[in-house]
């Protein structure tokens, strides 16, 4: 070969070489950056940002930089399986995580299954996303409904047997999740006695939430149980203090975040009880090593504490780089087999990706909202959770008989 010719085609295989180690390996984080979850979508983008910081700053994915492609949800399911097609089909994603509606959760995993992507729920409650609507690709990260409703059963129902209940919840598929399971485990099925109404979703107003309050009051109940989510929960909290009716009823939120939290205020949030699958003083409380320096890594970054959302997506990324590192491909089904029955410890005790429906099944907790003066001690004036309930996921995840059964009654296969 001309010696010319050859060096030519030497420098082209050296820039060839050079562009291949240069391409990044993209994950796509679908979430609301407006609507009424927008902060809950804020977290997980902080969380997601510090987990593919870390990870690059160490060497990357099998010696290739992480690159996080980002699109909005709007918190409407349709936008949120056009994101995921688009994240994976133009952007090329390898895997899509996000949500906080269940809704688009569920819409956008299935979007992910036609593509042969995983699809990580990172704030999905609805029993359905791991039940009725389960499938392969689908891999939920938080805590759902079911698991919700048996820990905060086994406080109320020490606390709280012989009230009377009133339920207000938002019209749509995580809701009716919620309102059904905590129905079932705290014996308040009787809804002549234990009354509720639903309030729109995506659009409720405020005074959706005065006519519902307004009924709750005179409903002479003691517990409100406001299953509402995001702004919506902002909005008929702050209508409910405005009414007196924080001090009259006991208010519970069934998925409390401190987002939600500190949108409220310390003042108004005072006493109110909630589940929760993580908050930040967890790893404080119960000593988890890995989870104290989550939260002092993301609390000098951005000079806030982490809400359940950014541990969530904060987690998902790592899990899926332990995944690919264990099955040595970016293979969509040998990541799904890494990914089953696979145990870790990360920012609590231990968990783990149950093989059936792939659920995580974890701890969960009871927290119930600090006094003001004790929430502003925090240099971030953020200690808002009083833990005072938990429970193991074996014990507060459905077993295989219930899931089974859930799956019969919707017509589902009894396998993913």
């Amino acid at each position: 070969m001309n010696p010319g010719k050859a060096l030519f085609a030497a420098c082209l295989l050296i820039l060839a070489a050079s562009t291949v180690a240069a391409e990044t390996l993209k994950i796509g984080l679908n979430y609301p950056q407006t609507g009424r979850y927008k902060d809950q979508g804020l977290q997980q983008r902080l969380g997601a940002f510090l987990a593919v910081d870390e990870i690059n700053q160490a060497g990357g994915l099998r010696g290739q930089q992480l690159e996080l492609v980002i699109r909005n949800s709007r918190s409407d399911p349709a936008k949120g399986a056009k994101n995921t097609a688009e994240l994976i089909d133009v952007e090329g994603a390898q895997m899509v995580f996000g949500g906080v509606s269940s809704g688009v959760a569920i819409a956008s995993g299935k979007a992910a299954r036609d593509r042969n992507r995983l699809y990580f729920g990172t704030l999905t409650y609805s029993n359905a996303t791991t039940g009725s609507e389960a499938h392969s690709h689908m891999f939920r990260e938080p805590y759902n409904a079911w698991m919700t409703a048996k820990v905060l059963s086994q406080y109320l129902n020490r606390n709280h047997a012989d009230d009377d209940y009133f339920y207000i919840t938002a019209d749509y598929t995580w809701g009716w999740s919620v309102e059904e399971s905590v129905r079932k485990f705290t014996d308040t099925e009787d809804t002549e006695r234990h009354a509720g109404v639903k309030t729109p979703f995506p659009r409720a107003f405020v005074n959706d939430f005065q006519k519902a309050l307004s009924q709750a009051d005179a409903s002479g109940a003691k517990v409100l149980m406001l299953v509402l989510f995001g702004e919506d929960m902002v909005r008929a909290l702050n209508v409910a203090y405005e009414m007196g009716l924080t001090k009259k009823m006991q208010v519970v939120v069934p998925n409390l975040t401190l987002g939600m939290a500190r949108q409220v205020g310390p003042t108004i949030m005072e006493g109110v009880v909630g589940g929760s699958p993580w908050v930040w003083n967890v790893p404080y409380e119960l000593d988890y090593p890995r989870g104290k320096a989550f939260v002092e890594t993301f609390s000098k970054r951005y000079e806030m504490r982490p809400s359940t959302a950014a541990a969530s997506a904060y987690s998902i990324v790592y899990q899926y780089k332990d995944a690919v590192e264990r099955s040595g491909t970016t293979n969509t089904q040998s990541v799904i087999r890494a990914l089953e029955g696979h145990r870790y410890t990360f920012l609590k005790d231990e968990q783990y990706w149950r093989e059936f429906d792939h659920q995580n099944v974890q701890s969960v907790y009871v927290v119930k909202i600090k006094p003001r003066e004790t929430i502003l001690a925090d240099p971030f004036g953020s200690d808002y959770f009083s833990i005072v309930e938990s429970m193991p996921g074996e014990n507060a995840v459905q077993t295989r008989q219930e899931w089974e059964a859930r799956r019969r009654a919707a017509g589902k296969p009894l396998s993913l």
